[in-house]
């Protein structure tokens, strides 16, 4: 997740789903997916935000801020979801696939958006409050 602070605020840049199959329509964190084989997290963070945002960061600028263990019940699915935090990094931050991302917008973190995926908004309490592990959804 991409973070910047202006104004004396955080904000957070938020990104809303298209054509996914999931949550589409919604706002989500910025670059999120999966690890690919034989990537780690921070790799495959670093990987996604180049694919999705045209932005380049740097494994050692990453921050760890908290883990989900999230069962999605309705898909009888879990998933194991680390978030990282990174507040450097080079480009401007676009919508690089417009196939899967409708719109992109900074958004302050004490105040975001009423239709933000349920566990992202959990994952960004987190955040502020520095809890570092989650179990959503059981």
């Amino acid at each position: 997740m991409l973070l910047k602070n202006e104004d004396g605020k955080i904000k957070v840049l938020l990104q809303r789903r298209q054509n996914t199959g999931f949550m589409d329509g919604l706002w989500d964190l910025s670059c999120s997916g999966r690890v690919e084989h034989g990537e780690s997290m921070t790799e495959a963070a670093v990987r996604e935000a180049e694919e999705e945002l045209g932005v380049t960061l740097s494994v050692d600028k990453l921050k760890f801020f908290t883990f989900v263990h999230k069962r999605e019940k309705e898909w009888d699915l879990t998933y194991y979801n680390a978030y990282f935090v990174c507040t450097e990094f080079d480009g401007e931050p676009r919508i690089a696939e417009p196939h899967k991302c409708s719109e992109l917008k900074w958004f302050d973190l004490d105040n975001l958006p009423d239709d933000l995926i349920n566990d992202r908004k959990c994952a960004l309490k987190a955040y502020r409050d520095g809890v570092h592990y989650i179990e959503y959804g059981w």
